[in-house]
């Protein structure tokens, strides 16, 4: 079947976590994304648990569908190898410190003149201006100049970081969003010029910060930490039940707050002057949680769902790895997929997301060996003769 990305040819020369999630979502809708590793592979592969390969299970999820290649970038010949490909993409996707492949003179001003065509994706912690260009950024340090960690937590608590990476994560999202949109506009524009898509960590996580800024600039209020409440509506928090579980419920419209109310048969809180409006809702909004929270308490996590679920209140569960991958809805929508890994490995991985109808995603194979596809790869691209590899794998240049 023809995915939406077939044809298109993408280069990755980053590491660890922004470039490389950017990679597999566009790989994942069946662009050739070959991959380029040091000699002694990507850090992300000892990240974490590792599968008996010897590589992190995140890895065999990160760099599935992708093409590997090994090359020593810091050698002129290895530089030579990779200007030899570049010619030869539509896309590059690099979340190295800036400036570093300029000095491999594999930037963006000399690749560009290689491929006029070519759609050139960095990804740094600050963005290529300012007076911040220069520093190294990783996805903590953009989640705390990004102001979410600020405002994640409870008041009388350091601030928190969620447990993922976050900056990264947004980062490779927007790297996606940005070279789409460049595609787009190279293949359907008047010129087909190239194009460079400059995404900061920290400005990727200021994108999702909604009302944080607006609010400072125009009314001076700086937003604090309100633990699980919803700072602009409410109720929205999550709630203890009776056997030691947790439940999210979120009632913060007029007619679920009315159903919430009706579910634990007290009506009559929905005339009361405090939670008549949303705005007195947030700001009487503790003491709404400890009345839902003295009721959710009375109930098991699965009887509250059935309460909830049946008169039309948005609730759910707070699910471990394991719930998740035991629940109904995920097992219907075959959200666990289990695929050829390393050797007669197979690997179990969430599957691909967002889904389409008519394209959909697949996954192929997942993460492999440093280096599994080099030889194949040259050869197609660069004309690398059988001589040209062993002499290349011999002076440490490739593996």
């Amino acid at each position: 079947m023809a995915q939406t990305l077939d044809g298109i040819r993408i280069l990755e020369l980053g590491q660890l976590v922004a470039a490389p999630s950017a990679g597999r979502i566009l790989a994942d809708f069946g662009a050739d994304v070959i991959k380029v590793e040091p000699l002694d592979g990507d850090p992300l592969r000892k990240w974490g648990k590792l599968a008996p390969s010897g590589s992190s299970w995140w890895w065999m999820t990160q760099s599935r569908n992708k093409r590997l290649i090994a090359v020593n970038l810091k050698t002129s010949a290895g530089q030579e190898i990779i200007r030899k490909l570049v010619s030869q993409v539509d896309v590059i996707l690099e979340n190295l410190r800036p400036g570093q492949l300029d000095r491999w003179n594999l930037g963006y001003d000399q690749v560009s003149r290689l491929n006029p065509k070519i759609i050139y994706v960095s990804i740094s912690g600050f963005g290529l201006t300012g007076p911040y260009r220069d520093r190294a950024g990783f996805g903590n340090i953009a989640e705390a100049m990004g102001g979410i960690r600020y405002i994640t937590g409870f008041p009388d608590r350091p601030p928190v970081r969620t447990g993922v990476s976050l900056g990264d994560e947004l980062a490779a999202l927007q790297a996606v969003i940005g070279a789409l949109l460049a595609l787009y506009k190279r293949d359907h524009g008047p010129s087909q010029q190239a194009e460079h898509v400059d995404v900061a960590l920290t400005e990727s996580v200021l994108s999702i910060t909604e009302a944080l800024i607006p609010e400072y600039v125009n009314a001076s209020i700086v937003q604090e930490r309100t633990g699980n409440q919803l700072l602009r509506a409410a109720p929205s928090n999550t709630y203890a039940t009776r056997d030691n579980r947790w439940i999210a419920i979120g009632a913060n419209s007029p007619k679920t707050f009315h159903l919430l109310m009706k579910a634990m048969d007290q009506e009559d809180i929905v005339q009361d002057e405090r939670f008549r409006t949303n705005s007195g809702r947030v700001r009487h909004a503790a003491i709404l949680d400890e009345i839902i929270a003295h009721w959710t308490s009375q109930y098991a996590l699965e009887e509250l769902m059935e309460i909830l679920t049946q008169i039309g209140v948005p609730a759910g569960p707070v699910m471990s790895a394991e719930d998740i991958v035991q629940d109904r809805q995920v097992k219907a929508r075959a959200l666990i997929e289990h695929v050829p890994g390393i050797g007669h490995e197979e690997v179990g991985m969430l599957g691909v997301v967002p889904r389409l109808s008519r394209h959909p995603g697949h996954i192929r194979w997942s993460g492999g060996s440093i280096g599994q596809n080099t030889d194949e790869v040259l050869q197609e691209f660069v004309q690398a003769s059988s001589e040209d590899l062993i002499q290349w794998r011999e002076a440490g240049i490739i593996r």
